[in-house]
């Protein structure tokens, strides 16, 4: 067993706990959210407290925390607390500097856009602008702001539903659904840290939606207590539908290059190892339930 070290958050500084929460909960995506207050006036600011909670309506939720320093409040809550509007925007790694500094605590009443480079796109629904160089940007209607304290470093939550959407055709496949390999989107860690989500960043893993897998309590004992086979690998095997019939792993062997039964368990593992890497998972579970 690891080590562990446990805390409880009562005896910690909302900074230090602040930071290990967000090095924790990671990647998060980010609402670049454009807003305006009473007079007019645009503001831009970045926030990873965000994420998508409903399709039907569609509802978007982020939070501009109080500051834990000294207990104030951003200028996107009050805006949206005067004038319940907001374009949340979406950021990957071609504007990711632009929206860092953006993020600058600069006055009441400095246009962000303009600090950071960014284009006003007068938006179609609502008073606050979308940023013109944001793959997809969202127009939302605040419906709610759920307060959740108010000491330093208390969240406040922004419900928005969303009104209108606008996608940058580029980022869209030839169905008009947006291809995840092209928007390269980023995602905010803890500290200074970001993640990149393009490249062999990106995998895809079947979801077990449709169809019931046998589970990893199914598979042989002596595949489940492997040491070359990982967590990941076994649920792999687990979520193939059905353990194949004796007759089809008799029919497997004799097709096989190999003779099986002059083969270690270590040796037959790391075959099966070897076909999950290739995505052969017919071969993988044939060899899994021919090890036992």
């Amino acid at each position: 067993m690891n080590e562990v070290l446990t805390l409880d958050p009562k005896e910690l500084s909302v900074g230090t706990l602040h930071t290990y929460m967000l090095s924790a909960v990671a990647p998060r995506p980010i609402a670049f959210a454009s807003t305006i207050d009473s007079e007019g006036n645009v503001n831009l600011s970045p926030f990873s407290f965000f994420n998508v909670f409903s399709s039907n309506p569609p509802i978007m939720i982020f939070s501009p925390a109080r500051r834990g320093r000294d207990n104030t409040t951003k200028h996107t809550y009050e805006n949206v607390k005067v004038v319940p509007e907001v374009v949340i925007n979406i950021v990957n790694h071609a504007i990711v500097e632009q929206m860092s500094l953006s993020s600058t605590e600069y006055p009441k009443g400095v246009n962000e856009f303009d600090k950071a480079g960014l284009t006003q796109v007068t938006s179609d629904l609502i008073k606050p602008p979308r940023v013109g160089e944001s793959p997809v940007a969202f127009e939302c209607k605040v419906t709610q702001v759920v307060e959740l304290g108010h000491e330093g470093g208390a969240g406040n939550l922004v419900l928005c539903e969303v009104v209108k959407m606008h996608i940058q055709r580029q980022y869209l496949n030839d169905q008009d659904n947006i291809d995840t390999t092209k928007l390269d989107l980023v995602g905010r860690m803890g500290e200074m840290w970001y993640t990149r989500a393009s490249g062999s960043s990106l995998f895809e893993i079947p979801k077990p939606l449709h169809t019931q897998g046998i589970g990893i309590d199914a598979l042989p004992k002596a595949i489940k207590e492997s040491s070359i086979l990982t967590g990941n690998m076994l649920a792999r095997l687990g979520n193939t539908e059905a353990i194949p019939s004796q007759k089809d792993c008799n029919e497997y062997q004799k097709t096989f290059s190999k003779d099986l039964s002059q083969l270690s368990i270590g040796d037959i593992h790391q075959l099966i190892k070897e076909a999950i890497e290739a995505d052969d998972l017919t071969s993988a579970l044939l060899l899994t339930f021919i090890a036992q």
